[in-house]
């Protein structure tokens, strides 16, 4: 049932109001094997946010450990960022601690973008997107998204997901 039926009162464009216009976001690789200079999961990441007004404001890479992820994204934010993405380690292998290392940070989590980015990702993998544990949540009055790390991946989150959603999530987080 729709919450708000008979509510005259209710504009969903003043919804839109608080939308924040370029957001600062900072980009965190998760990769034992790979080097900032070999990123393309982080390069389209980075490049997608920037396309859509968004300001890129850090970028680093760390490794797949649980204190050094939640290091980075714990720093990220508190050196100003609105939003962090992440990507890499959303998997099902036993090195794939992003998520278990991002959730404890969690003030709430935002369930609808793993479930939305498992939908969109079928049309490109069929049942193997059911494999991604793709999550994100809120810090505070901050933006955390935690993308598997492939280009394709990141590319479908980023350009689907986190680009067109960002100001205003960000909007709704700080109100």
């Amino acid at each position: 049932m729709d919450d708000h039926a008979g509510d005259n009162s209710h504009d969903h464009d003043s919804h839109h109001d608080h939308d924040a216009d370029a957001v600062s976001v900072a980009v965190v690789t998760v990769s034992s094997s790979r080097t900032l200079d070999d990123d393309p999961g982080g390069d389209v990441v980075e490049t997608t946010l920037t396309d859509a007004g968004h300001r890129v404001t850090d970028r680093r890479l760390v490794a797949d450990d649980r204190v050094a992820i939640a290091d980075a994204v714990t720093s990220a934010l508190d050196a100003g960022a609105d939003a962090v993405v992440t990507t890499g380690g959303t998997g099902l292998t036993p090195d794939d601690v992003t998520v278990g290392a991002v959730r404890p940070l969690f003030d709430r989590t935002i369930p609808g973008f793993g479930e939305l980015f498992r939908y969109v990702s079928y049309e490109d993998v069929g049942p193997m997107a059911m494999a991604s544990r793709a999550t994100a949540g809120v810090v505070a009055d901050r933006l955390v998204f935690s993308l598997p790390g492939s280009e394709n991946a990141a590319r479908t989150g980023t350009e689907q997901l986190v680009a067109p959603a960002l100001g205003h999530l960000l909007g709704l987080v700080r109100r």
